[in-house]
């Protein structure tokens, strides 16, 4: 039983991306989970609708937790976050996209774990007592943390690998036709070009500062007193 958590504000492509490669996975249910079955708007508008409420979710096998602006918000609600602490317990696999790993890391699950994150946030993860690694994936225990965005789909395939094999796994990728060959070397800040890199971080230095006030804040409230 795999189940995807979506909220407000998220990006999609966190959720989509693993959802087209583990949906895919013989003999397995996919739920897409969020506190009511209400239509949820992503960050630039698409809309998604829950098949499931986090009351009604069974224990899963694995738990998708994406990222996106909304991250904020989800970061300081505490049944959601008391909702992935719950599933965490007994899960077999635990899985942030992109950001996603702030809202596991302000559940208290990433203290003396190695995780990554979308590259704008990597700031924010030592607050939350995590130990950052600049990987497209990284796996420890059963915590599999994918950074930012497309790279879900990278993370999902090796996670399916781990599942049910590396046919499967390469059967999905044949399927989905998923062969990277990017237009352009900007995909990391290390390909990038200075220029675009520069102008990247300037649309991203609002959300970036919020990310890193809301991290430490966690730091100051339960890390300092541990």
């Amino acid at each position: 039983m795999i189940g995807g958590l979506i909220f407000p504000d998220m990006d999609q492509c966190d959720f989509t991306g693993p959802f087209e490669a583990l949906s895919g996975i013989p003999n397995s249910t996919f739920l897409t989970l969020w506190k009511d079955k209400c239509i949820v708007r992503d960050m630039r508008g698409m809309q998604l609708v829950p098949d499931t409420s986090l009351k009604e979710a069974p224990q899963l096998d694995v738990l998708i937790v994406p990222g996106g602006y909304g991250q904020e918000e989800v970061e300081v609600d505490e049944e959601v976050l008391a909702f992935i602490r719950a599933q965490a317990e007994h899960a077999l696999y635990v899985y942030p996209v992109c950001t996603g790993a702030l809202i596991c890391g302000a559940a208290g699950l990433l203290h003396g774990r190695k995780a990554t994150t979308h590259w704008t946030a990597m700031g924010a993860l030592p607050f939350y007592g995590a130990i950052p690694c600049d990987d497209r994936v990284v796996i420890d225990g059963n915590y599999v943390s994918a950074a930012g965005v497309t790279s879900g789909i990278d993370g999902s395939l090796i996670l399916a690998a781990v599942l049910r094999g590396d046919q499967v796994a390469k059967e999905l990728q044949l399927y989905m036709a998923y062969d990277p060959q990017p237009p352009f070397a900007s995909g990391s800040p290390a390909r990038a070009s200075a220029d675009v890199l520069s102008n990247v971080r300037a649309r991203a230095l609002v959300i970036t500062e919020q990310r890193l006030a809301s991290a430490r804040r966690y730091a100051e409230r339960v890390l300092d007193s541990l």
